[in-house]
């Protein structure tokens, strides 16, 4: 079997500028939305509602321009529709991957979750050890992977039986689904691997 693509160039240049532009309108929607919920003066409530109007135009034109890009190289378009196969990722963080982790596909699992951030640390001082922690990797990625791990729970039956496997063995819930993310990452580069689209028979 080929090794899996891994997309270079001008495009996915443009790509990674247009989803990093992407992550800072939503922080300032979230931003907008909260100063919203405490201001009382008309003037600044019209003023908060154009912004939040605003930053959803360009959202949309961003995802737009990315949908373009992303049809003008065969590869790319090949790799986001293997990705939007997996239950819980949708087009939005299926193309934060491929802007993110351009490199998925070609990785160890190990190395796959470490870079997004995802492998569990564990804090050892002589013979102390300490609980495993989440640390380090591409933070952006992980924190993108938080709510389809959600939907995931949902939708992947396989995933949601480790889910609750885990909890019922007293994980607390934010082990839990760090775990599941962590699932979801390796999952997609065993697809992109493979060239292949998600099935029900894939955990």
């Amino acid at each position: 079997r080929p090794a899996a693509h891994v997309p270079k160039g001008a495009i996915l240049d443009e790509l990674t500028e247009l989803v990093a532009a992407r992550r800072g309108l939503m922080r300032d929607r979230t931003a907008s939305l909260n100063r919203a919920k405490s201001q009382q003066i008309a003037l600044l409530k019209h003023q908060a509602a154009q912004r939040l109007n605003q930053i959803e135009r360009q959202v949309a034109a961003i995802d737009r321009q990315c949908r373009q890009l992303i049809a003008r190289e065969t590869g790319l378009a090949h790799r986001l529709a293997i990705l939007s196969s997996i239950p819980g990722i949708g087009e939005t963080t299926a193309i934060a991957i491929l802007a993110d982790m351009p490199e998925l596909g070609q990785l160890e699992p190990k190395q796959a979750a470490s870079l997004a951030g995802l492998a569990p640390v564990t804090r050892q001082s002589g013979a102390w050890r300490g609980r495993s922690s989440i640390r380090g990797g591409r933070a952006h990625l992980r924190q993108a992977l938080y709510m389809p791990a959600l939907v995931a729970l949902r939708f992947n039956p396989p995933l949601k039986a480790k889910y609750q496997a885990l909890t019922k063995a007293g994980k607390p819930a934010k082990i839990a689904i760090t775990a599941i993310m962590r699932k979801l990452i390796i999952l997609a580069n065993a697809l992109l691997r493979d060239e292949r689209k998600w099935t029900p028979t894939i955990a």
